[in-house]
């Protein structure tokens, strides 16, 4: 018997309490059909690449499910899929050859600077659905993604360039993936509070009023799932990001100064 984080016993019909919107009623439907035959026919089964909104979602649905694990490729991935492998199989089968994530190995000349934004749009740009690639790390002369293995075969025959540029591809072993450490930018400051208003306008240089209205808009998401609501409180570790402008981490919360305000280190990726 399997329990979701609803405290209930699994229950189709928990997607109604879940879900906000008539996309997230469909996808959830989705990733039930797929999970839930899989552990009734005790074989592996996967779902597509989930938002970190999307996988929050999936973790009330399932809750703690013997078997189902959340999956990207490599620890830190951003986009994952959820898993479900039967009783015969442990974790280790999520790296092999026939694991449902595959990374593609994309060589380019080092001159080029094709950015994520580049390759998204390529990709998409070629007819492959967003739900079936995973995250996307870009590096000097390289770029290593994850997509589902289905979609695999295709991408390698008709994904030849990023915007202008030429791409060589191949696929690789998932643990031969290059993840490339970010560039970040460090912000040494001191804030009144530690609303998300008041980081987002610190990190990003832009007054808290501002900020405000960003987060009320719905531009804003913190550790992945949107939130708008300007006071809410950002602990150590949380990552920010604010749709238009980039993405921000609280990396260290230290003492007050003698004027009552907070000491913050905050990392701006760049």
């Amino acid at each position: 018997m399997w329990y979701n984080a609803l405290g209930d016993t699994m229950d189709r019909k928990n997607i109604e309490k879940i879900a906000h919107t008539s996309e997230d009623k469909l996808l959830l439907a989705k990733l039930w059909d797929k999970i839930t035959a899989g552990m009734q026919k005790n074989i592996p089964a996967s779902t597509c690449f989930l938002s970190p909104r999307e996988l929050e979602m999936a973790k009330y649905l399932f809750g703690e499910a013997e078997g189902l694990y959340s999956f990207g490729g490599y620890p830190e991935a951003e986009r994952k899929m959820l898993v479900y492998l039967p009783d015969y199989l442990d974790d280790s089968a999520l790296m092999d050859e026939d694991s449902p994530c595959v990374c593609l190995h994309a060589d380019f000349y080092q001159g080029d600077t094709p950015t994520h934004r580049d390759f998204l749009g390529a990709l998409m740009g070629a007819g492959i659905g967003r739900e079936t690639v995973g995250d996307i790390c870009v590096g000097k002369g390289v770029c290593d993604f994850f997509v589902t293995a289905d979609i695999a075969p295709y991408i390698l025959q008709n994904f030849t360039s990023a915007g202008r540029v030429k791409l060589h591809l191949s696929r690789i072993a998932l643990e031969n993936a290059r993840i490339p450490e970010p560039e970040i930018r460090e912000i040494r400051d001191t804030l009144a509070s530690l609303r998300l208003d008041s980081v987002i306008s610190s990190g990003f240089r832009m007054g808290r009023s501002l900020a405000a209205a960003h987060i009320q808009a719905g531009k804003a998401a913190v550790d992945g799932l949107p939130c708008e609501k300007p006071d809410k409180l950002i602990v150590e570790g949380q990552k920010i990001s604010l749709r238009g402008f980039g993405k921000l981490k609280l990396a260290s919360v230290g003492g007050k100064t003698k004027k009552d305000r907070i000491s913050v280190v905050i990392h701006r990726y760049v």
